[in-house]
Parts: structure tokens; C-alpha cells; sequence
């Protein structure tokens, strides 16, 4: 059975759902999922797991993303992005490139941030968007993320200088809004901001370089091997043909490393763990003196997760 990540070239104007049924058809497999939703707008990036592979998306939903932006100041949308109504205005002709990066290095590192309002965030059981389209003024709450590099490459004015578009380079935690970061600039430099283009371009280890557009992938389905995919995600463990054995039933082995240690391997960041042949056997968290498997990948066990199984 086909098992692997696919690393696709989202097109504009397609949700993330979409990319997935495309991927069912393409893969001829109803098991697709993906890891990290991309807004319709956006582009780039998304990691789509096919079959057994589908288990390792949940560990890498959580990784660093990288995009690539322009942000408009000048105007400020109901969706802080291009796909939404202009509602605000205020000429940007005053802001410099100091008062830019200012406001940028103020929005770099751990910061609070306020998801924008139309995010599919939930709230009470039912998406943001979802309750702001019905007329609802949804108020979501800040929440901590990091903003690891927030690099200026461009300024551009338009509109002998009312609008201001600024070309960024974006790394950061999960679950960062981008276009509430073009908003909160804007907002910082009293002219207003929002998102007219966004492009992802890593997400944890993998990158733009790998990704194939559908049209790609109808023609010609490039996977990356499970056991390659992990071996890039996550820490590696070279098991023993008797390791191998042990693991493959559910049972547990001597430890990578101690448990609290720096190297030790948890159930939120596993290791992966090879057969001798290189084959991904199980995903292994340390405990005590002994590695138990939180998943188990290996034949004869049906890819049966164990009861530790994470997530």
C-alpha cells in the first residue's frame, strides 16, 4: 500500500479541503490528510499525507513555518488580507522605512497575538468565520507565538505614496497568523495593513524545492518514502534486528536517553526508529530506563498504534 508524505504546490484560490479530495483521486486512496491549513488566497507548501503516513502529520502541524508576503499599508480589510472589503483608509505617504522596520522589529520575537476574527478558529463549537458572516462581532483571544526572523526585502509606494507595499520574509511558530501581522503593523503605524499576497515556502523540514503542483502530481505522484519523511521530521534511532522484533510487537526496548534529558526522546516528540533494513518501525518515547512505542509502523503488527499512541 502506497504510504508517504506528498509535498504540494498549493494553487491559489483552493482551499486546503481541496487539495486533499485532489490528492484522494490522484492517489486513488480515500486516507489523505494534510498538515497546516493554508488560507484560499495563499499559496505554497502544504504537506499531504497519504495512508499510514497520515499518522506522522499530527507532529508536524506543529513545526516552524516560512513565508514569503507583501503587506499593504494604507488600507485595512474585514479579513486583514486581499479577499476581504477595504473598510479603512489613511494615507501612508508619512511612514519611513525607519518607522517600517521599527514596527516590524516590534512584532519579531515571542509576541501576543490576536488571530484575525475570520480565522477557523473555534469558538463554542462553531469556526470564527462562520460567526462573523452571520453578522456576529467576534472578539478572539491573544495567544502566544514566536516570530523567529521577520525580514524587510522590499518597499514599495504606490499611489504617489497613500499605499505602501512591503515585501517580508516571514519564520515562525505554528499557529501564527501572517495577515494579522501585516494588520498589527499597519495598526502600530496608524495607516492600517492587510495581506495582498502570501506564499509558504517551508514547513519544518520541507521545502518549496520539493513541492509539485497538481497538475505535477496527476502526471507523475512523487512520495516521499514514510520512513524518508521521518527521518527528516524527527530524531533518529537505528534499532537492532532483536530491537526491531521487540518494537514491532508493542514492546518496549532500553532507552535512547535517559527520561529529562535534552535528548530523550517524549510522546509529543518522538524518535523515529529504523529496522536495520532502514524501514521505519515505530515512533519511540522514553520512560524511565526503557523506550516504549507511542506508534508502530512495522508489518505483521497492521500499523497498529499502541495505547500510548500520542495526539
Amino acid at each position: 500500500m502506497l504510504s508517504g508524505l506528498v509535498i504540494v504546490d498549493k494553487p491559489q484560490g483552493w482551499t486546503s479541503h481541496d487539495v486533499v479530495g485532489r490528492m484522494r483521486r490522484i492517489a486513488g486512496t480515500r486516507k489523505v490528510g494534510h498538515a497546516g491549513t493554508l488560507d484560499p488566497m495563499a499559496t505554497g507548501v502544504l504537506v499531504v499525507g497519504i495512508n499510514k503516513a497520515t499518522r506522522l502529520l499530527t507532529y508536524i502541524v506543529g513545526t516552524s513555518k516560512t513565508y514569503t508576503a507583501t503587506i499593504r499599508l494604507g488600507e485595512s480589510t474585514v479579513t486583514d488580507d486581499a479577499e476581504g472589503e477595504v473598510v479603512a483608509t489613511a494615507s501612508a505617504a508619512a511612514v519611513t522605512e525607519a518607522d517600517i522596520r521599527a514596527g516590524i522589529a516590534s512584532l519579531t520575537g515571542e509576541i501576543q497575538q490576536v488571530p484575525s476574527s475570520v480565522s477557523a478558529i473555534k469558538v463554542n463549537g462553531e469556526r470564527a468565520y462562520a460567526r462573523v458572516r452571520s453578522g456576529e462581532d467576534v472578539q478572539l483571544a491573544a495567544r502566544a507565538v514566536t516570530i523567529h526572523r521577520f525580514d524587510v526585502h522590499g518597499i514599495r509606494p504606490d499611489r504617489g505614496g497613500a499605499v505602501v507595499d512591503v515585501d517580508v520574509t516571514v519564520e515562525c511558530s505554528s499557529g501564527t497568523y501572517i495577515r494579522a501581522l501585516a494588520r498589527d503593523l499597519g495598526s502600530s503605524l496608524g495607516v492600517g495593513g492587510h495581506l495582498t499576497a502570501l506564499r509558504r515556502t517551508h514547513v519544518g523540514p520541507y521545502s518549496l524545492d520539493q513541492a509539485r503542483t497538481l497538475e505535477q502530481l496527476a502526471d507523475d505522484l512523487e512520495v516521499l518514502d514514510i520512513s524518508q519523511a521521518a527521518r527528516a521530521l524527527m530524531p533518529n534511532r537505528e534499532l537492532t534486528a532483536d530491537e526491531t522484533t521487540e518494537i514491532s510487537f508493542g514492546r518496549r526496548i532500553a532507552a535512547g536517553a535517559p527520561a529529562g534529558s535534552a535528548q530523550a526522546a517524549t510522546a509529543e516528540r518522538p524518535a523515529a526508529a529504523f529496522a536495520p533494513d532502514g524501514s521505519l518501525v515505530a515512533l519511540l518515547a522514553d520512560t524511565g530506563n526503557f523506550a516504549k512505542p507511542v506508534l508502530v509502523f512495522a508489518p505483521g503488527t497492521g500499523g497498529t498504534a499502541t495505547s500510548e499512541q500520542a495526539g
